[in-house]
């Protein structure tokens, strides 16, 4: 499709949802989409064993209103990468990405995420593996620098590579990843932030998209990197309040029309809950990705209380969601408290 031949060519995805594990799923993606027609979407990732031997249906799976779409791969063998990134363009996905920044024990057992820090050429050799038999954009995903790594050199070492094997562009997440020592969930908020170092990159690099990603947690921080940076990534604080998406288009892409409120979002959404539905899906899987989406909202509480409660139930369909959207209509006073325990915690690749 031509969404992906210019993705980067004409620097598009100013906005981005990371890739999450556990979190962005094909039903979580549809329901983002409702919110905004252009942000770029991404897969929770999925590793090359998986896409070349496992159920593809279940693992690349999405609807074609999920577009633009990226899918992240995790793995280090060149010719592994290349045979996934083949079977993800022919499954109609926009972009392919590789995963350098995921710091988790599983990442870390089969040699790829955040431990490609460590060896840039890998990874150079991989994005041309790739390149050689894919016309979709091949993209990267690191962090600064892991352990005890200079951030300098290191951040310097992975670019130079991916640069010269062909990258179309480069997603930086602000902060090292310590292998061990902390937990991914801790690897997400007590490394330092580092900004000044990506914008250094991008000095290097200004023709390179260059997207920044890490601890920006709404869209007034987010369009503060525009003038500076080819796109934002936003990971946790879109998913816990998927609200603020419906002014993206607006914001950050120029359109001129109306916001999309939560509203017309979950109506919107419905269809797509309707057909999962009659394909076996469970309503509570569907759902619970949008539990956050009145956050801070008169009726909040009872939204997520109906879903959680309700949605679970044998046979639960539609009407659960219709009867919450009942509980959000304005009253005097906000109920909500929310909090990331409400929805578990996602693990950012």
């Amino acid at each position: 499709m031509t969404t992906s031949k210019r993705l980067y060519s004409e620097h598009q995805p100013r906005f981005a949802i990371a890739p999450m594990m556990a979190w962005t799923d094909r039903h979580c993606r549809a329901f983002h989409r409702q919110l905004s027609r252009h942000a770029l979407l991404y897969t929770e990732m999925v590793t090359t064993g998986a896409v070349i031997h496992g159920d593809r249906d279940k693992i690349l799976g999405f609807s074609d209103l999920e577009h633009p779409i990226a899918c992240q791969l995790g793995g280090s063998e060149p010719e592994a990468m290349a045979a996934s990134a083949k079977i993800v363009e022919d499954w109609g996905y926009d972009e392919v990405n590789i995963n350098v920044g995921c710091p988790s024990d599983r990442v870390q057992s089969g040699a790829f995420g955040a431990c490609l820090m460590l060896e840039p050429q890998l990874v150079a050799d991989c994005v041309k593996a790739m390149k050689d038999v894919v016309d979709i954009p091949v993209t990267v995903k690191c962090r600064i620098g892991v352990d005890e790594q200079d951030p300098e050199p290191a951040l310097d070492a992975i670019a130079d590579a991916v640069v010269t094997a062909g990258a179309d562009a480069l997603w930086v997440h602000a902060r090292k990843a310590w292998l061990k020592g902390l937990s991914p969930k801790e690897n997400r908020d007590i490394p330092p932030l580092d900004y000044d170092r990506v914008r250094r990159l991008k000095s290097r690099f200004p023709d390179l998209f260059i997207g920044i990603n890490g601890g920006i947690g709404d869209l007034e921080l987010a369009e503060t990197f525009l003038p500076e940076f080819d796109g934002v990534m936003l990971g946790r604080a879109a998913y816990h309040t998927p609200q603020m998406m419906g002014e993206v288009d607006r914001r950050v892409y120029g359109d001129t029309g109306e916001d999309i409120s939560p509203w017309q979002a979950v109506e919107a959404y419905l269809p797509y809950i309707e057909a999962r539905l009659s394909e076996g899906a469970r309503l509570s899987n569907i759902t619970r990705h949008m539990l956050g989406l009145f956050h801070g909202r008169p009726g909040a509480r009872s939204w997520r209380r109906i879903l959680t409660v309700e949605a679970v139930k044998p046979g639960a369909g539609t009407e659960v969601v219709e009867k919450a959207l009942a509980a959000v209509q304005p009253q005097d006073h906000a109920d909500d408290d929310f909090s990331e325990s409400d929805i578990g915690s996602g693990e950012a690749a």
